[in-house]
């Protein structure tokens, strides 16, 4: 591949013995722009997380387990592909004390510290991109304007959070906190933007000190006269400013996101002053959600299920009357969520998987994979909407006149382990771990597993997945009041299947009992299910939700859709 080429004589002429190229760009957003992807332009992988090391001889491309057959099919051409956490960088048979080069800016202390140990490679700074060297692009700019929530969809005001990170900031005596997350930004003021393709994210990094004073660094094109009038002691500052402005500071204690603040700008920080050892409190302020986003996320996902559903009758009528592919399914899909008027956007690229296609955990057709639909497979489709206000993901696999008895096995034992998550007694302690295990033991009792977490937290018209909480083996963060979750349990066979359930659902206190709350309202397939699996008690649970999706949704369908709802959410 001669971009490749082109890279390594770079690495050469600055004699380092590689070079590495994450997904992110400077602002660490889960989704980069096209122009941005430098991860996609040297590998061909086009998967939301991931790196490649380049060496003088070889070439690795790093992966998690979502993404290893995806990688595969992409890069496995020119790229060895590892899957991490099983193999890491420092697990490859290569010469100790290697000379590494990398974008300070693209990269922060705790992924370096993580991937790339100092006592098995030496790491190198470097003052521009050697991508950037290579790749020739127009880069267009973005101008869209940053806009302020109306009070309709707020549930607590932007002087209420600062105060709240005031209040930390003092608590551990520091003088300042520097915000680079963008959502947090975003939650911290109450603002949006229009700078990502599948969030409402605000390119922007914040300085706070301990008496209130804000100083918010982005392009100024963005910042409008009507937004710049809801903030008082806000300063707003050109970005190309930020790196000047924190080298004056001196002698002052920072507390800095060690997930988003670059490597870059705490070096910068660090020179002149001390950084203190805490985290952002915002991920977890963020993770709560409060009485008026929970009404206003329930809205979006009854518009959200009204237009997947209408799109699963469809499929299940047409599939084998007219062509309909894995594209032109997706495209139906979005058109079904746009006549309504609160959906703004897709919040993740569609999967759209039929066959084996299902199988690639974060598939996205293409024209050379695009297949039809037909009789006799399985079909997944993973999607999810941002509203106004609110964010929607949802997993349905169906049945394209399957009759194969395995498969049915397999997505019953899948929907006996969402079940079990969805019903999980919730104890002060409970944590995504103890959680995660109840989702798996169905498959586990007949030697299956799946290589991803069964949960990921959910922003507020924001970021589909966010953190600290998630239903996952090694996540010890407690549950709490408000938390939403996805519960999406599955099992992928290579070459043959997909299936995967997931539906977003939330931590609801009612008389001082804690337990999950469905948000997604959306038919689950009964042909697929083995009755004489269950139980009875998972019986009534799903008998008891398909009646809440029905009458959910029975209001926004016509005649012929109610007759076909209420078959889909008949008792089993």
């Amino acid at each position: 591949m001669e971009k490749i080429k082109k890279l390594k004589q770079l690495i050469i002429k600055e004699q380092l013995d590689g070079y590495i190229i994450p997904k992110n760009n400077e602002f660490f957003n889960e989704y980069v722009s096209p122009r941005e992807d430098r991860l996609k332009y040297i590998s061909n992988f086009s998967g939301s997380y991931g790196f490649a090391l380049i060496l003088k001889d070889k070439n690795y491309l790093f992966v998690d387990g979502r993404y290893t057959l995806q990688a595969t099919n992409q890069s496995g051409k020119f790229f060895k592909i590892i899957t991490f956490p099983k193999n890491m960088p420092k697990d490859i048979s290569i010469n100790k004390n290697l000379l590494i080069g990398f974008d300070p800016k693209f990269f922060t202390k705790k992924v370096l510290n993580t991937f790339f140990p100092f006592k098995k490679f030496k790491l190198k700074p470097l003052h521009y991109n050697l991508i950037d060297k290579i790749w020739v692009r127009k880069v267009k700019k973005n101008y869209k304007k940053f806009y302020c929530l109306p009070k309709v969809s707020v549930g607590e005001s932007y002087k209420s959070k600062i105060d709240k990170i005031v209040s930390q900031i003092k608590k551990r005596k520091a003088d300042f906190q520097f915000i680079t997350a963008c959502e947090n930004n975003a939650w911290l003021l109450n603002i949006r933007g229009g700078d990502t393709q599948y969030a409402p994210i605000p390119h922007c990094h914040i300085l706070i000190n301990k008496n209130k004073k804000i100083k918010f660094f982005c392009d100024l094109k963005k910042i409008g006269s009507a937004l710049k009038k809801n903030f008082n002691r806000v300063e707003f500052i050109d970005l190309s400013l930020l790196s000047s402005f924190i080298s004056e500071i001196v002698g002052k204690k920072f507390i800095i996101d060690s997930n988003t603040c670059s490597i870059f700008y705490e070096n910068l920080i660090s020179n002149n002053n001390v950084i203190l050892n805490f985290h952002d409190p915002i991920y977890q302020y963020k993770a709560i959600k409060n009485n008026i986003e929970i009404r206003n996320i329930q809205k979006a996902h009854i518009c959200d299920g009204v237009a997947l559903t209408k799109y699963l009758f469809w499929v299940k009528k047409n599939f084998n009357k007219k062509k309909i592919t894995e594209i032109s399914g997706s495209e139906k899909l979005y058109r079904f969520r746009k006549q309504d008027e609160s959906f703004k956007f897709s919040s993740f690229p569609t999967i759209s998987g039929s066959g084996p296609n299902g199988a690639i955990i974060h598939y996205k057709a293409t024209k050379k994979t695009n297949r039809t639909l037909k009789t006799g497979d399985i079909y997944l489709v993973d999607s999810g909407g941002q509203y106004e206000f609110g964010t929607t993901d949802v997993t349905r696999t169906i049945s394209l006149r399957n009759s194969n008895k395995r498969i049915k096995n397999i997505f019953t034992r899948i929907l006996q382990g969402h079940i079990a998550v969805a019903s999980f007694k919730l104890k002060k302690n409970s944590s995504g771990s103890k959680i995660d295990y109840s989702a798996r033991k169905f498959l586990k009792k007949v030697g299956l597993d799946y290589s991803h977490g069964t949960g990921h937290g959910v922003g507020y018209f924001l970021n589909v997945h966010e953190g600290p909480h998630a239903i996952a083996k090694n996540n010890s963060v407690q549950f709490q009041d408000g938390m939403v979750v996805s519960n999406e349990p599955g099992y992928y066979e290579k070459d043959r299947f997909g299936i995967r359930i997931e539906n977003l659902i939330y931590v609801k206190n009612f008389k001082n009992k804690k337990f999950f709350e469905n948000f997604t309202l959306a038919p689950i397939d009964k042909d697929l299910i083995d009755k004489s699996l269950l139980s009875k008690n998972e019986i009534n649970w799903l008998n008891n939700y398909h009646k809440r999706v029905f009458n959910n949704l029975k209001y926004k369908m016509n005649k012929i859709e109610i007759i076909e709802l209420k078959k889909a959410c008949s008792a089993i």
